[in-house]
């Protein structure tokens, strides 16, 4: 009876601990499956947060190793020497970007963003990223004599269509290009003109017809850069010089070009209406008249350029701005006839630094305000800059008669050396031999000297400014300027006319003319206002 009870009490004991493990179990697989659902554990949220960051850290990490974009070719940066195309680019794994090992799980955008770079637009359908085009595939001869116009616009079309491409003029080949237009606005951005051959003006009077603007145009493009150790050779001597009639070497034919010539001279070298455009490298020489030229142009960097005329050469300007913003120019070497730099109109965010300038006019701004017309300048920086034997060293100058302002303008640490007049603000400025005096002025305000130094040789200081609209805000610190007598120049005394501002310091030869303070009665207006 003892045994029967004891059996049956085991039989029910099993029974009940079977009940209990089914249950137990099936909570266990419930927890299992709900638990990252419902309340994901610390444990994992570590690792989730982990996962981000390293992803962050990869993507960010990527970007820094990556070779610039296309883009960034065409505005002068020097490329990789082996350029990462998409096809080469390498894949970063997702079970790599944060150290550990997990499972493959269904894409999302999550991981998308921590395995690869931001979706870009999808590129153009190009044979190959980055193509060079050859003006010599095109059919160019590059012998100085066969013109080679048509192979150079063959080769900027093919350049154009695909964009964040190289259009190549080769080394050690001499190319005659007559006038030409490299124009957009249809072209993709971001093409790079290597130069490293010679482009050759032509020197008949038929190639010009009735004369030009401009021989040499780059028009309404974006992330243009022309750079290169080549040459652009205006040969202008067709226009600026004239035979000697002692030489008796002179060729009859060559004297009847010259007087066939038009009047009108071509800049050697103009952009116009572009963005982001990069001028480095490059040597421009004789040119017929200005030699580069920026026209309603923003975003302009020019470095390690060479420009070369000789002083006799008239209106052979190096640089020339009008109505362009933000620019710079720096590192770069120009003789010339005219002023090494020339600032017009419309100019704002100028940069000028570490340039040397001579034999030439010194660097202007203007002359504005002519035929009356409304003239403004602003915010223009001119340091760390060597002259010599230039005309003038640092100039304002402006016509009677025009309106408009000249305001926050800052020529500092300029070295002159036998420069005629190192520092200039005329607004009498006059390139004929009368001209008739007018009330109105461009107004002058706002300028900073700060370290010129060196020598001249006629005079050192020459403000003439307008009896209506008088220079106000002239401050000199540290002016320093030593007489070299030359033959046939006459020394002359520092002048000032109705020119109003402050002495930091003393100056040599003293200034005394400068009129402390600010001139009675002159309410100028705000750069806004006027401009």
């Amino acid at each position: 009876m003892k045994l029967r009870v004891k059996g049956l009490g085991l039989l029910l004991l099993l029974v009940l601990l079977a009940l209990c493990s089914t249950i137990d179990v099936c909570d266990a697989r419930r927890g299992k499956h709900w638990r990252p659902r419902s309340s994901p554990s610390s444990s994992l949220l570590k690792k989730k947060g982990k996962t981000k960051k390293g992803s962050s850290h990869r993507q960010h990490g990527s970007n820094r190793r990556s070779p610039p974009p296309g883009p960034a070719v065409g505005k002068g940066y020097p490329s990789p020497n082996v350029p990462v195309t998409p096809s080469q680019s390498p894949k970063p794994s997702p079970a790599k970007s944060n150290g550990h090992t997990s499972p493959p799980q269904p894409p999302s955008p999550s991981c998308g963003k921590g395995t690869q770079p931001p979706p870009q637009p999808p590129p153009a359908p190009v044979a190959s990223p980055g193509a060079v085009f050859n003006v010599v595939d095109f059919g160019a001869k590059g012998d100085g004599v066969s013109d080679d116009t048509k192979a150079f616009q063959s080769a900027w079309a093919a350049a154009c269509k695909q964009g964040a491409s190289t259009v190549l003029v080769p080394s050690e080949l001499e190319f005659l290009v007559g006038p030409i237009s490299f124009s957009g606005p249809y072209c993709k951005p971001n093409i790079l003109f290597q130069l490293e051959g010679t482009i050759l003006a032509p020197t008949n009077a038929k190639a010009w017809g009735s004369g030009l603007l401009q021989w040499l145009e780059f028009t309404k493009l974006s992330g243009l850069s022309i750079q290169g150790s080549g040459t652009i050779n205006g040969r202008g001597q067709q226009w600026w010089t004239y035979s000697d009639p002692n030489d008796d070497e002179d060729d009859d034919t060559y004297n009847q070009e010259l007087e066939r010539m038009p009047r009108v001279k071509p800049t050697a070298l103009r952009f116009y209406g572009s963005s982001n455009v990069v001028v480095a490298g490059i040597t421009i020489v004789n040119s017929s008249q200005c030699h580069l030229k920026f026209d309603n142009c923003q975003g302009v960097l020019v470095h390690d350029l060479t420009i070369s005329s000789p002083e006799n050469s008239l209106n052979t300007d190096g640089i020339h701005l009008q109505n362009s913003k933000d620019v710079s120019i720096h590192h770069t070497n120009l003789a010339c006839g005219d002023d090494c730099i020339s600032i017009q109109t419309g100019c704002s965010n100028i940069y000028i630094h570490n340039v040397n300038c001579g034999p030439g006019h010194g660097i202007s701004i203007g002359g504005l305000g002519r035929d009356n017309t409304k003239a403004c300048v602003s915010n223009v920086t001119v340091r760390d800059v060597n002259m010599f034997r230039t005309m003038t060293g640092v100039r304002i100058k402006t016509w009677q008669g025009g309106i408009g302002l000249v305001q926050d303008i800052r020529f500092s640490n300029i070295q002159v050396s036998e420069v005629q007049t190192p520092i200039m603000i005329d607004q009498f400025y006059c390139d004929k031999r009368t001209c008739t005096n007018q009330t109105s002025a461009v107004a002058v305000s706002g300028v900073q000297y700060e370290n010129i130094r060196g020598t001249f040789t006629i005079k050192p200081l020459h403000f003439a400014c307008s009896d209506s609209s008088p220079c106000s805000g002239i401050t000199l610190t540290g002016v320093q300027l030593k007489p070299v007598q030359i033959a046939h120049y006459h020394l002359n005394n520092p002048f000032c006319w109705q020119a109003f501002g402050e002495l930091f310091t003393p100056t040599i030869p003293p200034i005394a003319c400068l009129q402390i303070g600010k001139p009675a009665g002159n309410n100028l207006q705000s750069y806004h206002d006027i401009c």
